[in-house]
């Protein structure tokens, strides 16, 4: 019985990559969607908890003016906003996985705490500037306890908003297909050569397709996986950009920078910058970055000596 990754594909053509998930709709408006979820977010929390805040203090009979908790909550919304996208740049150079949990887990506690920090000041910085505006001074209280009661409020902040950014990805990682590479059979021989793999296994909805080495556009490392971009699409393989170059075909793929592999079928042209660097245009008009260090070596390649 031959091993799951290597068996002869489920889709009648070994070749053809499934197609993306979803209307074209969402395809297209996807990053919308996302910023949308987090600003969405943002306004019901500080719209709830300016709300909710305002009518404890009147329970209570506390002196403060109604402008005084909407500061207090949103001043904290927008600034955990303006974090988010830090937050997902952090956890794709450093991603959650249990094979590199003792890794990852140290990197995201010192996350916590600089998320933390970076909050408050952001924070009082905005507290501030509203009470300044009322002719009021803002007092945050005492700072080394202060930070202790945010640290331990904004740690649960921190944990949430990962785990969202995880999970969705997790998600999209199941509806677009995550690409692996072919394994060695149970018994016999494979079909074809594993150390330099004609084509990939993807498994998509339950579904295993495979899609030809040749097919690939380009590679760009991303934090623990490498995408595989085929036909406008990604497919994200778990290894390292090193590991996949050194099992493709060099005649074919070369590397162009540190985080990016390109067919070079695929390249119309070579935009030469003055800083050294230069631009790859291919064929569908998408643009790669090529660093000085890999620009000599592509041109060679090209007969241009």
């Amino acid at each position: 019985m031959a091993s799951t990754d290597s068996v002869p594909t489920t889709d009648p053509s070994p070749s053809t990559a499934p197609a993306p998930v979803g209307p074209p709709f969402l395809q297209r408006w996807r990053r919308f969607i996302e910023i949308g979820f987090w600003i969405g977010l943002t306004l019901v929390n500080g719209i709830a908890n300016s709300i909710t805040v305002l009518m404890d203090i009147r329970r209570v009979g506390l002196g403060f003016a109604a402008w005084q908790p909407a500061v207090w909550e949103w001043s904290s919304g927008l600034t955990i906003l303006a974090l988010v996208p830090a937050l997902v740049w952090f956890t794709r150079r450093c991603p959650l996985h249990w094979d590199t949990l003792a890794r990852s887990l140290p990197m995201h506690l010192l996350g916590s705490v600089v998320f933390s920090l970076v909050h408050v000041i952001g924070m009082v910085a905005l507290r501030e500037a509203a009470y300044a505006a009322q002719g009021l001074d803002y007092d945050f209280g005492s700072w080394p306890r202060e930070l202790v009661y945010e640290y331990l409020k904004d740690v649960r902040g921190y944990v949430m908003i990962v785990s969202v950014i995880e999970g969705y990805r997790f998600v999209l990682r199941r509806l677009q297909g995550e690409a692996s590479l072919l394994g060695r059979p149970d018994e016999g021989e494979p079909v074809e050569p594993l150390d330099r793999p004609e084509r990939f296994l993807v498994r998509k909805l339950g579904r295993d397709f495979l899609i030809a080495a040749e097919d690939i556009e380009w590679l760009q490392a991303a934090g623990n996986y490498v995408n595989l971009r085929v036909r406008g699409h990604d497919y994200p393989l778990r290894s390292t950009l090193a590991s996949v170059e050194a099992r493709l075909d060099p005649e074919r793929f070369v590397r162009i920078h540190r985080s990016h592999i390109v067919n070079l079928g695929r390249v119309a042209s070579i935009e030469p910058l003055d800083s050294g660097d230069a631009r790859l245009h291919l064929h569908d008009g998408v643009v790669l970055p090529c660093s000085r260090t890999y620009r000599e070596r592509l041109r060679a390649r090209f007969g241009a000596g």
